[in-house]
């Protein structure tokens, strides 16, 4: 088991209120569990958020990776006039 440290937070009256009413509900058996539930949370928050930073660099790359860039209204003009052309010839 890791080692346990004790540490003093300050936190707005709402925030201990809702901690203890957290406690006085059942869902928890003391603040400290609480606590190290937000944590946790907090935690896998951060993580994701990592992993999401990475996967839009990955993905940047890919983008760079795939050859020069085209002019979108140019491209979309192109796309109008191919459908065009297959919806008259229906």
């Amino acid at each position: 088991m890791s080692k346990i440290e004790k540490i003093s937070v300050a936190l707005p009256s709402e925030m201990v209120a809702a901690i203890r009413a957290a406690v006085e509900s059942g869902d928890y058996a003391t603040n400290s569990d609480v606590m190290r539930d937000a944590l946790r949370d907090w935690r896998m928050r951060r993580r994701v958020e990592e992993i999401e930073i990475e996967e839009m660099r990955r993905m940047v790359q890919e983008g760079i990776d795939s050859g020069p860039s085209l002019d979108g209204e140019t491209e979309f003009a192109r796309l109008k006039a191919k459908y065009a052309v297959t919806a008259e010839a229906k």
